[in-house]
């Protein structure tokens, strides 16, 4: 029978505290954030309201921004204070909780986006 030390490997480290699951760096050196760049666009921001997978309960969906992350994270803080409710970012699409269709239409239109109501 081999004794634990000679099987190899090392399975747990605190040496670099919390890692990245992505790119396995510590999560203060993480370059995953940073490198994805901004997804293509066509100019036209699509505005939606979902229910599916959410218990029935509405949230307002805007895709088509052809942002950075961090003016991506801006926009929508400053879309959620206008609307005054939560949500987040998530891969490149805002979400805003409940049904904010109208008051988000009109503060993209307002800083000069190309704006359209998708959906029903």
């Amino acid at each position: 029978m081999k004794s634990r030390s000679t099987t190899g490997g090392l399975v747990y480290s605190t040496d670099a505290g919390r890692m990245c699951p992505v790119c396995r760096k510590p999560a203060a050196q993480c370059i995953c954030k940073q490198a994805r760049p901004a997804p293509p666009s066509d100019g036209i921001v699509r505005i939606s309201r979902e229910t599916k997978g959410r218990g029935g309960k509405a949230v307002t969906v805007v895709r088509g921004l052809a942002l950075e992350a961090a003016e991506l994270d801006k926009l929508a803080k400053q879309l959620k204070a206008a609307c005054g409710s939560g949500g987040t970012v998530k891969d490149g699409v805002v979400e805003v909780q409940g049904d904010h269709c109208e008051k988000v239409i009109a503060l993209l239109q307002a800083q000069g986006r190309t704006v359209k109501r998708a959906g029903g």
